[in-house]
């Protein structure tokens, strides 16, 4: 045999054939290489060039032909499987590069489901959860998918603490916030909080104007200085010592189910954004169990304010010692890798208008929060009726005397004389989630261990910093191809979209964010601009900062920025939902909603495919295997039940949010089949 038939034969084996028909010379007739799968009858969305074809072949997990049906027969041998798919759209395994999967998992716990619910409603539901578990007395009962927003307070139940206290006066409760940033603590709960020498203090008035000071700008609190319940961000931890996302002795037990809600999606590749030591437990027995059916970066998160010397600096080199450890794991493994680091630039930008005096979101603004007066209308939605001036001689006075407003009566006479609570005098642009120069110092150290960094940047004032430590970072180790990256992006600048895009940075948008929805506006927008009321037309004003700085899909994609595309499951629902997502990418609304949040700012559907698929790819440094349907990649392909680029360009785009996926193939494997297509 011939060293050329020799060579062509040990491609073969090792799936790495590629491009067009390759044909095997022999003295004969030349012999086609066989295919184990022919997929026929099809609308290809490739991800690459050509766009679209009508066939493909796989043998031994990898593509080797795609393109025309009639070529394709050319690759059918007589064990090869032979499958008409009915002119349905393949497209490439989907990448989710922005997820918490470990969390997507439905367990058996008391849960509120990310449904809107009144403080009577919660109540109900928690008492019902006592019922069912029956915790001990003085045992956590946690809630999970608590969603913040729309929580209605009535005459009983005037703030969360009261309504949980009604709940579940035994036992110390915390409701979880599905966003992952917001609890909120009944009144057993609050007196378990320790202080810095782990002595049980509890939080209250005065211990919030004393050991926990740091944290009051985190804490919700009442007409009488008290906390109402609503605790963020590490506040949390005075009480829970550390926070508990997730149970992982259960979720190991059914590991199993993470990767099949993520198949059934389509979703074949994910960044876990913010992986802790605990969670690599569940990748390994994944891998062990042989349910790994997804390729996984691991985004190593570490809080760099809990890793010191004993001084109180930063231990840089214990936070890079760690990541490197993990790295090296998974430094051979075909399926995980492990060289992104995740950090925090900052919180969340909603605020409650239901608390009194109304709570400020702690994401990182350039300029001040605005201090909205709310009421409620007829609906039961905030309503603002007016704006406090916060340089007036009243609030002037009551910042300068902050410890006068510690007592309930003074409380009541500022408000009757002047319409509003004395803490809504505050004045704060947030804050980011560590010194700005702790940031930029972690950012530079990991980048010069060769890490590819990750940041959660919610507010303009973190997204400039996140910038900011990316650039200097890069130019502390003279390397531009990393691949660095902003999540969420919520509001920014202009000028800070220019500098996104001329760094290339991958930009991991939630796109189903993107809407127009009373009860979420009125928890932003007021205390970002003026406000009248709360009709449409007040909230969403053309030309605004929140308007045009919000979600900039369109602008930072035309800046040079590389769109990719994040779920942040289970933030909202544990459904990664990417079909959801796309829709509104296209329409900036969710299907069925009358106004759209500045359709200016949409994408294609295209783009936003490509966003799901071989952007995600190279986010995550996998586009030579896969991202796109080409001959010798690996056969990641999803098959969809309607053609999304077909609705898309009928104008039918709320369609394309109710896509069902019929099948998902792995490495050329069947991984997920719809039981009733």
């Amino acid at each position: 045999m011939g060293l050329w038939i020799r060579a062509a034969r040990r491609l073969a084996g090792a799936g790495l054939l590629c491009a067009a028909p390759v044909l095997v010379a022999a003295a004969d007739a030349p012999k086609p290489v066989v295919a184990d799968l022919v997929l026929t009858d099809a609308r290809i969305y490739s991800a690459a060039r050509p766009a679209l074809a009508d066939a493909l072949a796989v043998r031994r997990g990898r593509l080797i032909y795609v393109g025309d049906g009639h070529t394709a027969q050319r690759f059918v041998g007589p064990k090869t499987i032979v499958r008409s798919v009915g002119g349905r759209l393949v497209v490439p395994g989907l990448v989710d590069s922005h997820i918490h999967p470990i969390d997507i998992v439905d367990l058996d716990v008391c849960d509120l489901a990310s449904a809107l619910r009144t403080l009577r409603e919660i109540e109900a539901i928690v008492r019902g959860c006592v019922a069912k578990y029956h915790p001990r007395p003085g045992q956590w009962l946690r809630v999970h998918q608590w969603n913040p927003y729309g929580n209605l307070p009535d005459a009983d139940r005037p703030s969360l603490r009261a309504a949980l206290d009604r709940a579940a006066p035994d036992n110390p409760v915390e409701l979880m916030g599905n966003d992952g940033h917001k609890g909120a603590y009944n009144s057993a709960a609050l007196a378990l909080a320790r202080n810095a020498g782990g002595r049980q203090v509890g939080l209250s008035a005065s211990t919030l104007s004393g050991e926990f000071s740091m944290y009051r700008k985190l804490v919700g609190v009442d007409a009488r200085g008290e906390p109402n319940g609503e605790v963020n961000e590490d506040a949390r931890t005075t009480m829970l010592g550390e926070m508990h996302y997730y149970d992982l002795e259960k979720t190991l037990a059914v590991a199993e189910r993470i990767t099949q809600r993520l198949n059934a999606a389509g979703i074949t590749g994910v960044l876990d954004a913010a992986v802790s030591l605990d969670g690599l437990k569940v990748y390994d027995r994944l891998q062990s169990t042989g349910h790994l059916t997804v390729r996984v970066a691991l985004a190593q998160y570490y809080d760099p304010g809990h890793v010191r010397k004993p001084n109180g600096e930063v231990d840089y080199d214990a936070l890079v010692d760690r990541a490197v450890a993990v790295r090296a794991r998974y430094a051979d493994n075909p399926l995980v890798r492990a060289d992104f680091v995740k950090l925090f630039a900052d919180g969340v930008v909603e605020g409650n208008p239901f608390s009194v005096p109304p709570t400020l979101g702690n994401a990182a603004l350039i300029e001040p929060y605005l201090q909205p007066i709310f009421a409620h209308d007829a609906d039961g939605h905030a309503t603002v009726v007016g704006y406090v001036d916060t340089g007036s001689e009243a609030c002037t006075a009551a910042r300068a005397d902050p410890a006068r407003y510690a007592r309930p009566d003074e409380v009541a006479a500022f408000t009757r004389a002047n319409g509003f609570h004395p803490g809504q005098c505050e004045v704060s642009n947030g804050r980011l989630q560590n010194d700005r120069e702790v940031e930029l110092e972690y950012v530079r150290r990991m980048h010069l261990a060769g890490f590819n960094v990750h940041i959660h940047a919610i507010g303009d004032r973190a997204v400039r910093t996140a910038i900011d430590a990316i650039e200097a970072a890069r130019a502390a180790d003279g390397v531009t191809t990393t691949r660095d990256g902003l999540a969420h992006v919520q509001l920014t600048r202009p000028e800070d979209v220019a500098r996104m895009g001329r760094d290339h940075l991958f930009l991991a948008y939630t796109y189903s964010w993107a809407t127009n929805r009373i009860d979420y506006d009125m928890t932003v927008i007021p205390f970002i601009q003026h406000v009248t009321g709360n009709s449409n037309a007040s909230r969403h004003v053309p030309g605004s900062f929140y308007e045009e700085g919000s979600y900039p899909f369109r602008s930072s994609k035309d800046a040079g920025a590389v769109l990719v595309a994040g779920s942040d499951a289970p933030v909202d629902t544990r459904d990664p939902q990417p079909f959801v997502n796309m829709a509104v990418a296209v329409a900036r609304r969710l299907p069925g909603d009358r106004e759209a949040f500045n359709p200016r700012q949409a994408i294609t559907i295209r783009e936003v495919l490509d966003a799901y698929t071989i952007n995600g790819a190279r986010m995550l440094g996998r586009d030579e295997e896969c991202g796109s349907l080409e001959a010798g990649k690996s056969a990641d392909f999803v098959v969809l039940d309607r053609d999304i680029l077909a609705l898309a360009d009928a104008g039918r785009v709320d369609e394309i949010a109710g896509t069902k996926v019929l099948e998902t193939w792995f490495r050329g494997r069947a991984v997920y089949r719809a039981q009733h297509p």
